[in-house]
């Protein structure tokens, strides 16, 4: 008997080719395709000639599902799950399959591929070492207040676009000069960012609609990337001054409160130090 498996696969977030080869060689090969939105997923397959017909797994029916899709996998059929778009479980149904199969000692194969997450934030060009992922924003101020108010690194999330207005509002009230990046339909022929202050972008969604698929990116409070700033320049001028690096970093961490980590990062001195090690000796 064949053994089954599952195998969580990204598909595009837009663009139908940025799907990888790999994915499509799984679809291809799948006994079951588990799908978020079958509509979407069709489109897919029938781009690439796939003939599978996709079941629906989504958030409303994925607990009641997860027993008769464990049971084919048992039997050793292969499952390919996918989502409307991008990478399964991130803010995406997935997770009680995922979870059950991994209780039940069965294989599950994750494939790399698309998220607008990571893409959002590269696009924003704000602070990347760190940061905090917090799915959709909340809808309560108070909630979004507290998000906002408590999180010091960059933050990325998903909004709707009926709300993105009022969620820029918040943020301008709190911190208007906090820097924002707002991404609309990535990797599509409309794809946008809007860049600014908080200020900024609450005026440009006050006054013009949004639409279509949104990730926000939200830049660290400004008190924080002045307190980073200084640090980072503490830490290059002890090494300038024949400290080491790592013992600089620890020690301007300790004085700050900027994490240590951070801070020999920024100095540049990673890439140096294994270049220094993999030099041959002459």
């Amino acid at each position: 008997m064949s053994i089954g498996r599952l195998t969580v696969c990204p598909t595009q977030i837009g663009n139908l080719d940025d799907i990888t080869l790999r994915a499509i060689d799984a679809l291809r090969g799948a006994d079951l395709i588990a799908s978020e939105d079958t509509r979407r997923t069709r489109i897919l397959l029938e781009r690439h000639g796939i003939a599978a017909r996709p079941i629906a797994l989504h958030d409303r029916n994925e607990r009641s599902s997860v027993k008769s899709i464990i049971d084919k996998i048992e039997a050793g059929e292969r499952v390919v799950l996918v989502s409307d778009a991008g990478t399964p479980v991130v803010s995406d149904p997935g997770y009680v399959l995922v979870r059950a199969c991994v209780e039940q000692g069965i294989e599950v194969e994750v494939l790399p591929g698309a998220t607008a997450v990571t893409t959002a934030l590269v696009l924003s060009a704000l602070p990347a070492d760190t940061f905090r992922f917090t799915g959709f924003l909340p809808r309560r101020p108070n909630d979004l207040q507290r998000l906002f108010s408590e999180t010091p690194d960059t933050l990325v999330a998903f909004e709707s676009p009926r709300r993105i207005a009022a969620s820029m509002l918040v943020l301008a009230e709190l911190e208007p000069d906090r820097q924002v990046v707002v991404c609309r339909e990535l990797t599509k022929i409309h794809e946008e960012a809007v860049r600014g202050t908080a200020t900024e972008v609450a005026r440009h969604f006050a006054e013009q609609e949004a639409r279509g698929e949104i990730t926000v990116v939200v830049g660290p409070p400004a008190a924080a990337t002045a307190d980073f700033t200084e640090a980072a320049k503490a830490v290059a001028d002890l090494v300038a001054a024949g400290a080491k690096p790592r013992a600089a970093a620890k020690a301007v961490a300790g004085l700050t409160g900027v994490r240590a980590n951070d801070l020999y990062a920024a100095s540049g001195t990673r890439e140096h130090d294994a270049q220094t090690q993999q030099a041959p000796s002459l």
